[in-house]
């Protein structure tokens, strides 16, 4: 039973949300709560599961699962390895908590008649991301992005202000080109190689890598997904989509999405390209660590002078995901290592984050930054995660935040990457300065009588709880960072020694 189990666990992973996206809308017709419950019923079993896969290939190496019995190149592979697997763990992980967290949220915010469809969106988005990153096929990989995108903009527009159709709307025009541009070079590589399995594809690209056909397909491949990673200057579709969604959807995305879009440059770029080929004089590790730096210090920048929580909350994810990039793109252990730390980190924070504004939002009916004046002590356990969370987000030591900072600064010391240290120094003073100023004015200015002490003070359990989860994982993974590091460290070796330039 159990070898059975774990032979098919990489498609469970993805069956189950599939198996949770039919049934919610059917409970739902009895009882609103029904579909509730097989919600979260089905993001705990998926933790569960990518649980046991990252135990699984941690100790006993990747686990393939052909579909159908279909070997490549005719078949659809399913591989879990340490990186895909620690990154399951780490959506089902939110995707979980997030749920938790709409039980109090998503009865303030969506209307009763929508609630089970919500659910069943909910799984699709969540479950197509999951079907991301398990599969080893370039044009699977497209159909899961394509289902992730239509769920999430469908989730945005949920939102009860007209402001979500506009946000929904504009993520609908720039996802879909970012889409199409992916699929264009999927198209390149498959009119040059014949096969669309991962594995395949860089077994026949060897000798291939300098003609046109590859240049153009790698081209629109990184523009494509830089655009679904919202890397600035392609970054404009997500400031609105996390500012006008509801709070559950803000917290999910911010933990989900551009990660994943992270891992499938990530993923193609090593296991199909290798990312310091410099092929035709072009080194696409140079080229990705400049773009991620002026990522990093531009949504920093522009966070600072945003007067809405949720926008400025929005804007530093732009500038927190090209950590991600920067670490990755340096092909040294200690970087990749800090990158995929950052993945994690970034994750636990930022939703947590969007959890505390979907919190004052409960309160107030807005997340404008003037009006939570004085909330430190009307609502001082909030107030106080909020506190924490942002010193982690300017990476104080103790904190997850300084951990996977120090990892890449000690990577692209080792690399010769100088440059990386200073963007990752002024990053941060700038994290300092729009988190300060939060804090400021939620524990030293008066509050203006706005009618808001006659609201509920506190947040429902469910929204406090998980919050406080993922605040408190931000500490103790910040003081036992061996735990996450060792994952991470291990993923790398094993990704940049597999590189197909090696």
């Amino acid at each position: 039973m159990i070898d059975f189990f774990t032979a098919h666990a990489p498609v469970l992973a993805i069956v189950v949300f599939i198996f949770g996206a039919l049934t919610a809308p059917v409970l739902g017709k009895i009882n609103n709560s029904l579909s509730y419950y097989c919600a979260l019923i089905t993001t705990a079993v998926s933790f569960i599961l990518s649980v046991y896969l990252l135990v699984s290939v941690y100790n006993n190496g990747p686990l393939e699962y052909f579909l159908g019995g279909w070997k490549p190149p005719y078949g659809i592979e399913y591989r879990a390895d340490i990186l895909n697997s620690f990154i399951l763990s780490v959506v089902s992980f939110v995707s979980l908590l997030s749920i938790i967290y709409g039980y109090g949220s998503i009865k303030a915010e969506i209307h009763d008649k929508r609630r089970p469809a919500f659910y069943s969106v909910y799984l699709l988005f969540i479950g197509g991301m999951m079907g991301i990153l398990i599969t080893n096929d370039i044009f699977n990989m497209y159909v899961f992005l394509e289902i992730t995108s239509l769920a999430g903009y469908a989730l945005i527009a949920m939102g009860r202000t007209r402001y979500s159709y506009m946000a929904s709307f504009n993520y609908l025009i720039l996802g879909s080109i970012g889409a199409t541009f992916f699929l264009i070079g999927i198209g390149y590589l498959y009119m040059q190689t014949g096969t669309l399995n991962l594995t395949d594809l860089a077994q026949r690209l060897q000798g291939h890598f300098d003609t046109n056909v590859v240049l153009v397909a790698i081209a629109f491949i990184i523009v494509g997904l830089m655009l679904k990673m919202a890397v600035f200057p392609l970054h404009f579709w997500l400031p609105d989509a996390y500012t006008y969604s509801p709070s559950v959807i803000s917290a999910a995305m911010a933990g989900t999405s551009t990660k994943v879009a992270a891992y499938l440059l990530i993923r193609l770029m090593y296991t199909i390209f290798g990312i310091q080929a410099g092929f035709s004089g072009i080194n696409f590790s140079g080229i990705i660590i400049g773009i991620s730096s002026i990522t990093i210090l531009a949504g920093s920048i522009i966070a600072i002078s945003q007067t809405d929580l949720k926008r400025m909350l929005a804007f530093s994810s732009i500038g927190q995901i090209g950590y991600v990039l920067i670490g990755t793109a340096m092909a040294n252990k200690y970087a990749f290592a800090g990158g995929l730390l950052h993945i994690l980190n970034h994750a636990m924070m930022k939703t947590a984050l969007f959890m505390v504004a979907g919190g004052f939002f409960y309160k107030l009916t807005s997340t404008k930054i003037n009006n939570l004046k004085g909330m430190g002590w009307q609502m001082p356990f909030t107030s106080t995660m909020f506190l924490i969370l942002s010193l982690s987000m300017v990476g104080i030591p103790l904190t997850v935040g300084f951990i996977s900072k120090w990892y890449i600064v000690l990577g692209a010391a080792q690399s010769g990457n100088w440059i990386v240290v200073p963007v990752i120094l002024l990053s941060s003073l700038l994290t300092a300065v729009y988190f300060g100023r939060v804090i400021n004015t939620l524990f030293f200015k008066e509050p203006e009588s706005s009618g808001a002490e006659n609201l509920p003070i506190k947040m429902p359990y469910s929204m406090i709880g998980s919050t406080a989860v993922l605040v408190f994982l931000c500490i103790f993974f910040g003081v036992f960072a061996y735990l996450p590091a060792e994952i991470s460290l291990k993923a790398a070796e094993n990704i940049i020694g597999a590189m197909p330039w090696k």
